[in-house]
Parts: structure tokens; sequence; C-alpha cells
């Protein structure tokens, strides 16, 4: 039996956001020459997901019955396969979908300004992308999300089912011009 490679498994549809408010600067900065949200907005595309302007109105949004994908631009260079299974995986259980990335820094505790114990990361993460509200959801919220993604990740697990999903280590994010200069190594061919 031959495989034809245009028999490509269809998507489920779904609308994107690429959420570069109060990042400052860096979502403007290059990797492998193109900006932090052309390269977000690129994968987007290539996952499958429409790429829609932050100026859309929200009615728009809920009207279209879709999934919407918030994809954070400080994490560039997230695979389109992953954001495209995160979608998938959103719209078969009808759940939020978070990508997340393990901790590998030191936590310390801080009490009354003196620094303590060392917390076990085994079970802690941090919020990658991308951040995946099924339409039940995005029908239910007043208006456009938290552009702060950990903080909507917080309030969206106390009203919904949330599954957090763990992104490649090309999904990270980014902080600094240093890290970009990483990541942008990591990322080289």
């Amino acid at each position: 039996m031959t495989t034809d490679p245009y028999d490509v498994p269809e998507r489920a549809a779904a609308l994107g956001l690429v959420v570069d408010e109060d990042r400052g600067a860096l979502p403007y900065a290059l990797v492998h020459g193109e900006s932090l949200v052309a390269a977000a907005a690129w994968a987007l595309g290539e996952a499958g997901v429409t790429p829609v302007d932050t100026g859309t109105p929200w009615a728009e949004l809920v009207e279209a019955e879709l999934p919407l994908v918030l994809h954070d631009p400080l994490c560039p260079m997230t695979p389109p396969d992953f954001i495209a299974g995160c979608v998938d995986h959103a719209t078969a259980h009808a759940c939020v979908v978070v990508g997340v990335r393990p901790v590998t820094d030191t936590v310390k505790v801080v009490a009354d300004g003196f620094v303590g114990e060392t917390l076990d990361r085994t079970g802690l993460v941090a919020v990658a992308s991308p951040v995946v509200l099924p339409p039940a959801v995005v029908a239910a919220l007043d208006g456009p999300p938290s552009s702060d993604l950990v903080a909507l990740v917080a309030e969206l697990r106390r009203r919904y089912p949330v599954e957090l999903v763990e992104a490649p280590p090309y999904a990270r994010r980014v902080g600094s011009e240093e890290d970009l200069r990483v990541l942008e190594a990591l990322t080289a061919t």
C-alpha cells in the first residue's frame, strides 16, 4: 500500500492571537532574521490556525464558535505541530489546553524577608505557549482574555477543565536578548 504525501489529516479549525501586549520591545527583536511576533504568527499559520488581528472585536471571535489559540511571541519557536496538537486536544476534550515547560531553576521560599527552604520543583511548571480556549470558554468570557497568560491560566483553572501539556524545549520562553540568542543557537539548522 502506498501512502499519498498530500493526504494530510484534516485539522480542527481555530483562530489565533499573537499576544504581544505588555511585553515591551522584546517581541520585535529578531530570531533567525524574523521578529518574534512574525515567527509566532508564522507558527500559527503553519499549524492550520487562522491568525486574527488583536483589534478584532471580541463578539466576532465568539460568533465564530471556534477554538481560540493565544500564542505568546516570547515563545517564538513553538513548533507548529505542537500548536496543532494542542488545538486538536482542546477540541476533542472540550478543555483549555496550556503548553508548559518544567521549572529547572532552584525555587526558594521567602518568609519575613529571609530566604528559607528549597521547594521541590518536580511538580512545578512554567506557562509557555500556546493557551487554547475551546469555543464554550471563548463564549463565556466577557471580553478578550488577559495578556498575562500566567494570571489567565490561574483564573481559568478556577472555572474550567484545564490540561497542562509539556511543550517541547524549543517552545521555551525568552525573557531577554541573551535568552533569545540561546534559543536561536538551539534552533539553528
